[in-house]
């Protein structure tokens, strides 16, 4: 209902390249390194995928939000961590420059990240300063054309490989949200230093850390958008970011449910596949209900913001529950599997730690629910 034959297209290539390109020994190997391997960055660069709605002058592929829906759903059925590296340049990182952006800024920083030659990360989160993030404490003091930077910011995707970063801070410590403004920092400006990546419990093979700031000089050009418009364009970029992270659990979901599948045509216990008892196979029908029921939501918020309807609260609808639908059939999945769900050999293990997070980040659940229930209940 939502795609057309060019939509399917891109489908077919995502899910060819997700097949060829990302084996189960590269996984293999990225779960033991912790790195991923810049080779297969190279190819998704050259795919396009780090594009897909950057505008075609700045080097992107000019699609829409269904085509990066679909480009993330078919990664992520693979590789949820390869699906991060799709995410960042086209919602978290890239979203704040292709909104507030000055055309020197995007050519500037936009270019070089849909080429692949550098890399963004978006840093908001503070150790205070969560799901409340107007309550962020890091600064940035007029110092004739400079802002001195000073603050933290922690569990940021990418931070340790990152060249640039979109940060977060305020201009005005007494207006609130209304104080904060988005600077593009120079991960190699005097001051900036990350802290030791996290030891995370999925996603291994992007590394996440914090970003410490000590009086860090940013010339007034590498400020987006204007003084204390910041916490709008934080906003705004979550509305695509959490359709993202909705994209990223309908694919590991759909990625879990084919392995859960596959299982129970094979596996046969008491003389009968397992798919045949009707405990499995009620299982695998809630599953896939679930997973369609996600998919249309998903899809639905991004046939909102290509055809420029209001998709906020749709986005936090999609998340909230492909995230949590997500969790719950992979859950499932490593049930069917029995004792050798708990092991690392099969994918499914990976799926459950890789999953767990999406009801975390960008937005948890219960902030969904607030987003929801507050544009519900608006007077």
């Amino acid at each position: 209902m939502y795609f057309t034959e060019q939509h399917e297209l891109i489908r077919k290539l995502a899910r060819e390249f997700a097949e060829k390109e990302l084996t189960s020994e590269i996984l293999d190997k990225v779960e033991e390194t912790g790195e991923f391997p810049q080779e297969i960055l190279d190819k998704m660069a050259r795919a396009g995928f780090f594009g897909i709605k950057v505008p075609k002058e700045l080097g992107g592929q000019g699609a829409d939000s269904r085509a990066y829906v679909i480009v993330m759903e078919e990664i992520a059925r693979v590789s949820g961590v390869a699906s991060i590296y799709v995410s960042s340049p086209n919602s978290l990182s890239g979203g704040p420059l292709q909104l507030s952006g000055n055309d020197d800024q995007k050519e500037k920083y936009l270019r070089p990240v849909v080429t692949g030659t550098k890399k963004l990360a978006f840093a908001l989160t503070e150790p205070g300063a969560g799901s409340d993030a107007g309550g962020m404490t890091t600064t940035a003091v007029k110092d004739g054309d400079y802002y001195i930077l000073n603050g933290r910011k922690c569990f940021i995707t990418a931070a340790p490989l990152a060249d640039y970063s979109v940060i977060y801070a305020k201009t005005d410590m007494t207006k609130g949200t209304r104080g904060i403004s988005a600077f593009v920092v120079d991960m190699k400006l005097p001051g900036v230093s990350c802290g030791k990546p996290e030891h995370k419990m999925g996603l291994i093979g992007c590394a996440t850390s914090d970003i410490i700031l000590e009086n860090v000089r940013v010339h007034k050009s590498d400020l987006l958008g204007e003084e204390g418009k910041g916490f709008i364009n934080a906003m705004k970029t979550l509305d695509t970011g959490r359709m993202g992270v909705a994209a990223q659990a309908i694919g590991v979901a759909q990625g879990a449910l084919d392995e859960a599948i596959k299982y129970a045509k094979e596996r046969k216990q008491f003389g009968r596949r397992i798919g045949d008892f009707q405990g499995i196979s009620f299982m695998i029908a809630e599953m896939a209900t679930k997973l369609e029921a996600a998919k249309q939501l998903v899809y639905k918020t991004a046939y909102l913001m290509d055809t420029h309807q209001d998709a906020s609260m749709a986005a936090s609808m999609a998340k909230y529950f492909a995230s949590e639908a997500c969790n719950e059939i992979v859950a499932k999945a490593v049930q069917i599997h029995g004792g050798y769900g708990f092991i690392k050999d099969y994918k499914v293990e990976r799926m459950y730690r890789d999953c767990r997070v999406f009801t975390i980040y960008e937005g948890t659940s219960q902030v969904q629910q607030m987003v929801i229930a507050g544009k519900l209940l608006k007077k």
